[in-house]
């Protein structure tokens, strides 16, 4: 890389680093100048007439500041990171497009930029942390069906616990690209317990971590804004699996609808606080209702979603279970399961009401399904028809 190029780019990291929570600011000196570069070698006067007297900032376009820059881009370079600026034709697009763009993203991933940001569809899928059976149900199947489409889109989400771990882990069992976005330093991970999913997320084809943070980052509750500004950024389309009245799923999807992408929700029950956020968008004419997969997929361009088709449950028991069910245990098995299907979230003792059946038979039956990854129980004994059942 030639010198004057290494110097921009430089240029371009420190500009990020000192107006990453004002990126308007910084892109308006950008655009003025017509160099990053440029702003750490004019006088403080000349600064002044461009973004006003604003000390934090005269302050730091320094010189030295541009020094420091050449060394962390070195540095990243060495520890297998990349740094993808707004100067780059690699730039995310609709990234570009966004008022609030970030001067710069930090990248881990092991695939070429342009496979990760090219023209691939890009669906952010998020919501709560504390999510339920259902919504664990829907994002699940909703991934699925997406790499079941003609058209393969990249999944965009947080890393964070709940809903967008699911998407993203389910993405990957499908052969989905996933973009995972930071609320940290590209050095790290947040949650902790995501790391090994951080690093297959890195290592898969057209997949990355991404974050404006720079190294060193820690994951601060003032950092998460920034995040989701990104993944609804990156995203022509926004769909909210469940949320509360206030978090950050029912930020990011603000967010999209503010930069005009399409929003969508999946509806809930009114008693169910988890889906207080869903239905307040619903309400609010800020999300479209997810209510009939098929005809999401086509809203998407993702063309003709595969169609429900629900598989021979009995067939799909007698293999999970083999030898290990006695043949005249079997019709009660597959009663219980049938009744499971049909009723989400039915309890044990709501399963011997519909049967008539004693507590030990129905807690045979729905150990036996549980064994066999039939089904599967929550603390409160409601059972659930796991996804690939349906």
């Amino acid at each position: 890389m030639e010198k004057c190029d290494f110097d921009e780019r430089a240029g371009m990291l420190a500009l990020n680093r000192i107006f990453g929570f004002e990126p308007i600011v910084g892109k308006r000196l950008l655009e003025a100048l017509g160099s990053a570069k440029e702003a750490f070698g004019m006088k403080r006067e000349e600064l002044r007439e461009l973004i006003g007297p604003y000390p934090k900032y005269l302050d730091a376009l320094i010189p030295q500041k541009l020094d420091e820059a050449r060394k962390e881009l070195e540095d990243l370079g060495k520890r297998g990171f990349r740094f993808l600026d707004l100067g780059m034709e690699e730039y995310p697009e609709l990234l570009r497009e966004c008022e609030d763009p970030p001067i710069g993203l930090y990248v881990r991933a092991s695939a070429p930029l342009g496979e990760i940001f090219g023209r691939r569809p890009k669906i952010a899928v998020v919501g709560t942390r504390d999510i339920s059976p259902y919504g664990r149900q829907w994002c699940s199947t909703l991934v699925r069906t997406m790499a079941r489409c003609p058209v393969r889109p990249t999944i965009v989400s947080g890393l964070a616990i709940g809903t967008d771990i699911i998407a993203q882990r389910t993405a990957l069992e499908e052969g989905l690209p996933t973009i995972g976005v930071m609320a940290t330093g590209i050095d790290s991970v947040y949650p902790y317990r995501h790391t090994h999913d951080a690093a297959m997320i890195a290592a898969a084809p057209a997949s990355a971590l991404v974050t404006d943070y720079p190294p060193g980052t820690q994951p601060l509750a003032i950092h998460f804004l920034r995040r989701n500004r990104i993944i609804a950024g990156l995203s022509e389309a926004t769909i909210l699996i469940e949320s509360k009245i206030r978090g950050g799923g029912m930020m990011t999807a603000r967010l999209a609808f503010s930069y005009q992408r399409d929003v969508y929700a999946l509806p809930g029950r009114i008693d169910d606080v988890r889906s207080q956020g869903c239905n307040y968008m619903l309400r609010e004419k800020i999300a479209e209702p997810f209510t009939d997969i098929d005809e999401l997929m086509e809203r998407l361009g993702l063309g003709n979603g595969p169609a429900r088709q629900r598989r021979d449950l009995g067939s799909e028991i007698r293999q999970a279970l083999g030898d290990m069910v006695p043949e005249d245990r079997l019709p009660q098995i597959l009663r219980i399961a049938g009744l499971i299907r049909e009723k989400r979230g039915i309890s044990l003792p709501e399963l011997c009401a519909e049967t008539g059946w004693d507590w030990q038979d129905v807690a045979y039956c729905t150990g036996m399904l549980e064994n066999g990854d039939i089904i599967e129980t929550d603390l409160l004994q409601k059972c659930w028809i796991k996804t690939k059942n349906l």
